[in-house]
Order: C-alpha cells, then sequence, then structure tokens
C-alpha cells in the first residue's frame, strides 16, 4: 500500500482543519446573528467553503494513493456549490412570501 507524502498529509491537514473551522464559524453566525437573513449567509458561505476543501483535501488523498488524478470527488462539491446557495434563496423568498402574508399579527 502506498503512503502519503509527508507534504501531502500537512496539506491535507491544514485543508480540514480550515475546513472545520470555517464551518465552525459559520455555524457560530447562525447562533449570534439576530435576524433570519444574517443568519441565513453565514451557514451558507461556511458550508460551501467547508465542502470546497474537503474535496480539494479528498482529491489530493484519492490522487497521490492511486497514482493518477482523481476528480470525483467535484463533481459532489460541484453540485453543493450549486445547490447551497439556491437553496438559501429559496428559503429567503419563502420567509419573504410568509412575513408580507395578509392577516398576519405585527
Amino acid at each position: 500500500m502506498n503512503a502519503l507524502p509527508l507534504w501531502a498529509a500537512l496539506l491535507v491537514s491544514a485543508l480540514l482543519i480550515t475546513a472545520g473551522l470555517v464551518t465552525l464559524i459559520g455555524s457560530l453566525g447562525l447562533l449570534r446573528l439576530q435576524t433570519f437573513r444574517e443568519r441565513m449567509h453565514a451557514p451558507t458561505m461556511g458550508m460551501t467553503l467547508g465542502a470546497f476543501c474537503v474535496a480539494l483535501s479528498a482529491t489530493v488523498v484519492a490522487s497521490l494513493l492511486q497514482q493518477r488524478p482523481i476528480f470525483h470527488e467535484w463533481l459532489i462539491c460541484l453540485f453543493l456549490i450549486l445547490t447551497s446557495p439556491v437553496t438559501a434563496i429559496l428559503l429567503m423568498q419563502s420567509a419573504r412570501q410568509r412575513r408580507n402574508r395578509p392577516g398576519k399579527d405585527s
């Protein structure tokens, strides 16, 4: 079995730590921010950047261990990058329509 070179292990470790920190910061933003619109931005951005870092680290590991370029992880990353903002937009539109609904108290 092939061993991962030290430079690759350090790169993958840094990417995974970055992904965890960005996701944690996005989660804290969800807890700390006041309005729904503010709360939507932090986790969406954190999840997208976190998924990018995880996909990049998985690509590096798979490519080095199999000794050929592997890009399957990027298809997953592409779907996450495309669906995360779309989901956020749909949730924002739903919240706006709910707020403007007739007969609402306040």
